[in-house]
């Protein structure tokens, strides 16, 4: 259940099929168009299990009887790995449900093999569109990540933030105060060490806080360029910020998670004072924490003094396959989903973020704040908020980050020699796909 929400490296799928010629996958019609009280069905796909399936199931059931023209029909699809590859398999057979849960960096391809459809007609063009101020309302980040090539195939979701969990318990014994930039960890990390604790752990993978810190550092780690893209993976600011973490794995000073997977295990048995994980993880921290543990949540520290954090989690796409009534009907949905009153529900629910600046200003939702400090740190963090830049082989690409990171972990490549073959590797899928 773990596996459906924490971070982003579960969610890469193979180049292999996502290459795949999907040609005529557009056809096809979904099945089950309609039940027997003549309401017509709309089939979505989601990664969700556990909490997270019944807080969706819940909305669900908010959208299905708000209205008599449409219902929805979830169903899960096990985690984002196996719902990638159901939606792959799910072109090639044309049995496509009519929308589904995905990773908004799968978009460009998508759209290059065809089998996803704008949503402009409906969000930007329709009777039912969002308004200038919805738009408006949807933190830019989000909404920005949604549009591809001018034009919008998808919607946000399930968003989370990277945020720092911190030992106040140990901390307390520690005699440490609460860092407020990267470089204030770096510097008590020996002291730590000297005592037996690790001032840092990291899910894994560290390419999230990696690509963080080239972000605060004012380098994106593939930029957009005119109608192209520009690989930074062996640029000075890049290197230096894999040097950050890397060098503090080095000296015993840090450590990621390895068959863990996350982070968490390490930092509730006190092995390290911080730890950076999914906001979307607060849920399973207040399950999985000892009792007599006093831990919290803050926003990532800056780094070079600027603030980042990298947005994660899923967007919604609509197939080209559906009939009209149930592109509108999923498109009723879409708008319900982002809805102030229901973003607020998820949230609330899940530990995902709000998507509207008005969500998290409202009076209710500041309350359950007041009641569960540990989810404001998510909030407070989605002003710096940033996502990855989406282009065609980004799958590919993100295979090679994770192997990059995992050879300086695991192979004692240097993060010139890694970074270095992953820069020319970036340059050949971006020359061959874009």
């Amino acid at each position: 259940m773990k596996k459906t929400v924490w971070g982003k490296s579960l969610l890469g799928i193979s180049a292999l099929a996502l290459g795949l010629t999907l040609a005529g996958c557009s056809t096809g019609k979904t099945a089950d168009k309609s039940t027997s009280d003549k309401k017509v069905t709309i089939t979505f796909w989601h990664g969700m299990n556990g909490p997270y399936a019944k807080a969706l199931d819940s909305i669900i059931k908010d959208f299905n009887g708000s209205q008599d023209k449409y219902v929805v029909k979830g169903t899960a699809q096990g985690d984002y790995t196996a719902l990638q590859q159901k939606i792959m398999a799910g072109a090639k057979s044309k049995s496509l449900p009519t929308i589904s849960q995905t990773t908004y960096t799968t978009v460009p391809d998508y759209v290059k093999n065809g089998f996803i459809t704008p949503l402009d007609p409906y969000m930007i063009d329709g009777a039912d569109k969002l308004s200038a101020s919805d738009l408006k309302d949807i933190y830019p980040a989000f909404i920005s990540s949604s549009k591809y090539q001018g034009k919008y195939y998808s919607i946000p979701f399930s968003k989370s933030t990277r945020i720092m969990y911190y030992n106040k318990t140990l901390m307390d014994q520690l005699g440490v105060k609460m860092p407020k930039s990267w470089e204030d960890i770096q510097a008590m990390a020996p002291a730590l060490k000297a005592k037996g604790v690790m001032a840092v752990g990291f899910d894994k993978s560290f390419d999230m806080e990696l690509e963080g810190l080239a972000r605060q550092a004012g380098n994106a780690l593939v930029a957009t360029k005119g109608k192209s893209f520009q690989a930074n993976l062996n640029t000075k600011q890049t290197l230096e910020a894999t040097h950050f973490i890397w060098d503090m794995i080095q000296k015993g000073e840090a450590k990621t998670a390895g068959e863990d997977i996350y982070g968490d295990k390490a930092f509730t048995s006190g092995k390290t004072l911080f730890y950076v994980g999914s906001s979307a993880g607060v849920s399973h921290m207040k399950t999985g924490a000892p009792k007599d543990l006093d831990w919290g949540t803050m926003p990532l520290p800056t780094y070079k003094g600027k603030s980042a954090t990298e947005l994660a989690g899923n967007d919604i796409v609509m197939f080209k396959s559906a009939s009209t009534d149930q592109q509108k009907g999923a498109w009723a949905f879409m708008k319900f989903l982002m809805s102030k009153k229901e973003t607020i529900k998820w949230a609330e629910a899940t530990g995902y973020v709000p998507l509207r600046k008005s969500a998290v200003q409202d009076a209710d939702f500041q309350a359950f704040l007041k009641k569960d400090p540990t989810s404001e740190a998510s909030v407070k963090s989605l002003p710096g908020g940033f996502q990855s830049t989406a282009f065609i082989g980004f799958t590919e690409y993100r295979n090679n980050l994770l192997s990059a990171v995992d050879a300086m972990l695991t192979k004692s490549e240097t993060p010139e020699k890694a970074m270095g073959d992953l820069q020319t590797k970036t340059k050949q899928i971006i020359k061959d796909n874009n």
